[in-house]
């Protein structure tokens, strides 16, 4: 799922051949985007794009050859001519009259030949690693250049980049796979080395030769005529450790456009990938300077008058941080009254916090949907979490550009993230960010591979725990509290990988403890009945509240138990089903029975849940364990692929002895309708949960204000 959809996509044609583009509406000036196409399309632009559109119109283009254009595969159809007039056709579809121009490697002569043709319609240019002619290539370069044309006996390296072998079977994939390492030389780049692989061999070796062939990128003079031709002001972008451009011609661009350079430090070829949120500040704070943006009016509030202030972020993939966070934050309130509270929120969250009277900033709305990609990545009772949090990345950079923001303008003092990986990650990598104290919660630490998926994923899941391991390491100061909700026993006994540490031992070390969060009191057992009255429910009926949490990941599993329930109902005739789908699945779709109730959100789900005989949930952390808090029998499905729901919250559950785990794919309606049978209004022995977690977390928490 994308972070925000494109407002409009269309093509321009010219000559017969479809160029796609797309179009994000915003303020002016507009940006137009170039990728160095046919070896990467629009797409390449994602970690900046979205959040670009925040302030400006974008445009973002696929070159021929590759995205949505069509791949002619005759060196003419690739010429700078052809290329620029594709450049202008979008520009002139878009009705854009002032623009500046985005540009990435060997398409940095294209924009500079636009921006001479049309000085009047181009106000600036970014260059992000140009490959213009104007300093000598890299000396492991120079023989694969000479040698393109060549015939070469099984070539390796960089002298994979021949027309003959890319023309060999998967020589074209062997050089792609290659390049791509050498161009992202930052350690922990997995995820844009499978992005940038997969769009290039999205085209064929025909329209690459084609391209490079047709290309004619001006060196020497004519390179130099070139930038000196160009009128507007420019801002160069060159990573240290470029590998494909050196650093030198990005020098040389700037000093011949008396243009501003700035070098990322340990960068390589694709900063715009690996260090979006530089890349970004950096392109707005240029388009500011050159379009003379009006001054922000802000009100300033002398330090010892300003009330303290918190931002918090809750998780918004289901329902239960949401709640334990209402909990944390009454609290927190109880200790420092004078605490003034705002939310960074989205749907669901914002339907408890709305419920609960909390003030959510109005900036929520900026928000790109992360339930909503985790929806979207599900396909019945099974979701790879894991690879669906790694194809969240431009979710996340999006959501935590909006984040930094608001701290800026805002003045908080404490930020209170829950899960909230996005400002957790981009702090690291970014730590000169970082605005007052930062508290960080989780209630699982760790990345584990599902075994199915083979050395692949145990590799990636030992690489990611070992950059968060690297950051905090590196950074210690980024995080002035984490706290584990739970105990120390509750962490799994795995370690975070090959030559990585113990998982339990690591934690320990990194993290306070707050206990479980309910954020509720389980009632007695004589007030049980009272309750159960309150709620609707009578003495002569058995209650079964089936649940599956607030993330939209769930419909399969109610389908079944649905399912099952005329099977329950023959063997239990005073069962009673109370299905909660949550507010992202429509209850309506669901067939109708007598004795079984369907609803959409239910506020305060927990008081339900205290009462029920019986309960049948997904294998979700916060449910699970009001379950386990209120003493109440309940079997769960845990999520097929879901590494939290697999591993960690089953390890938790069998430390408190609690709830019978079932597997969704074996289960037959019969044999659910016959547990339900057999464990509605069972006596359980479960060990007992904490009711002060909350509490304790806000006393941590009050520490740092």
């Amino acid at each position: 799922m994308r972070a925000r959809q494109p407002d409009r996509q269309d093509f321009v044609e010219r000559n017969g051949i479809k160029v796609g583009f797309e179009v994000y509406d915003g303020g002016q000036p507009a940006l137009l985007l170039v990728p160095a196409a046919p070896i990467s399309h629009g797409r390449s632009w994602k970690m900046i794009a979205p959040s670009l559109a925040g302030r400006f119109t974008v445009a973002v283009i696929d070159g021929r050859g590759t995205g949505r254009s069509d791949r002619p595969e005759t060196t003419q159809s690739y010429a700078p001519a052809e290329v620029v007039a594709d450049l202008t056709a979008v520009l002139d579809a878009t009705g854009v009259d002032r623009a500046v121009l985005v540009a990435h490697c060997h398409a940095v002569p294209w924009v500079l030949r636009l921006a001479s043709e049309r000085p009047e319609q181009v106000v600036g240019i970014v260059a992000i690693a140009p490959n213009v002619g104007l300093a000598p290539p890299h000396a492991y370069a120079v023989g694969p250049e000479r040698d393109w044309a060549e015939p070469l006996d099984a070539p390796s390296g960089w002298a994979m980049r021949n027309r003959h072998f890319w023309r060999q079977e998967d020589g074209y994939r062997s050089w792609i796979e290659f390049f791509f390492a050498q161009q992202l030389p930052e350690l922990h780049s997995t995820k844009q080395y499978e992005d940038t692989v997969g769009w290039a061999l999205e085209t064929n070796a025909e329209a690459m030769i084609a391209e490079r062939e047709g290309r004619a990128a001006p060196s020497g003079s004519a390179a130099e005529e070139l930038c000196r031709r160009a009128r507007c002001p420019v801002l160069v972008i060159h990573g240290s450790d470029d590998r494909c451009q050196p650093v030198a011609r990005g020098r040389r661009l700037a000093e011949l456009t008396s243009g501003d350079i700035v070098v990322l430090e340990g960068a390589g070829h694709l900063p715009h990938a690996r260090d979006p949120v530089t890349v970004f500040r950096l392109i707005t704070e240029f388009v500011d300077r050159i379009t003379g943006a009006p001054m922000r009016t802000t009100t300033w509030t002398r330090g010892a008058s300003r009330a303290k202030r918190a931002l918090y972020l809750s998780s918004p993939i289901g329902l239960g941080h949401a709640r334990r966070d209402v909990a944390v934050a009454n609290e927190l309130r109880a200790i420092r009254p004078e605490l003034e509270i705002d939310w960074l929120a989205q749907h669901p969250v914002t339907t408890v916090l709305d419920a609960e009277g909390e003030h959510i900033h109005p900036a929520s709305r900026w928000l790109s949907s992360e339930s909503g990609h985790v929806a979207s990545e599900a396909s019945g009772h099974d979701l790879h979490c894991f690879q669906a949090l790694r194809r969240m990345d431009e979710i996340l950079v999006a959501n935590f550009m909006v984040f930094q923001q608001v701290v800026e303008d805002g003045c908080y003092d404490l930020v209170i993230g829950d899960e909230a990986w996005d400002v957790d990650y981009y702090w690291h990598e970014n730590p000169e960010l970082k605005r007052g104290r930062n508290v960080w919660l989780t209630d699982f630490v760790g990345y584990l591979p599902m075994p199915d998926a083979g050395p692949p994923e145990a590799f990636l899941t030992t690489d990611y725990n070992a950059e968060m391991i690297e950051h905090i390491d590196r950074f210690p100061w980024v995080r002035d509290r984490a706290i584990f909700v739970g105990h120390e026993p509750d962490i799994v006994p795995d370690t975070f990988g090959a030559t990585l540490p113990a998982i339990r031992d690591w934690t320990t070390q990194h993290f306070s403890y707050s206990g479980y969060i309910t954020g509720f009191t389980p009632p007695n057992p004589d007030e049980l009945p009272a309750i159960r009255a309150q709620l609707g429910y009578r003495d002569d009926e058995l209650v079964c509240v089936v649940a599956v949490g607030g993330s939209g990941v769930g419909q399969a599993l109610i389908s079944k138990l649905i399912a099952a329930y005329p099977l329950a109902k023959k063997a239990v005739p005073e069962l009673r089903m109370v299905v909660v789908t949550g507010p992202r699945i429509d209850p309506a779709q669901f067939p109708q029975y007598a004795g079984l109730e369907l609803h959409g959100y239910v506020h305060r789900l927990y008081a339900h849940l205290c009462v029920c005989d019986l309960a049948v949930v997904q294998g979700g952390l916060t449910t699970t364990m009001e379950l386990t808090a209120a003493k109440r029998p309940f079997l769960y499905f845990p999520l097929a692929h879901h590494f939290e729901q697999n591993f960690h919250v089953r390890h938790r559950l069998d430390r408190y002895r609690a709830g019978e785990c079932m597997d969704y794919s074996t289960s037959d309606p019969d044999l659910v309708a016959t547990r339900i049978a057999e464990l509605i209004g069972k006596r359980v022995d479960y060990a007992d949960v904490e009711t002060d977690g909350a509490a304790r977390a806000a006393q941590l928490i009050a520490q740092l204000i």
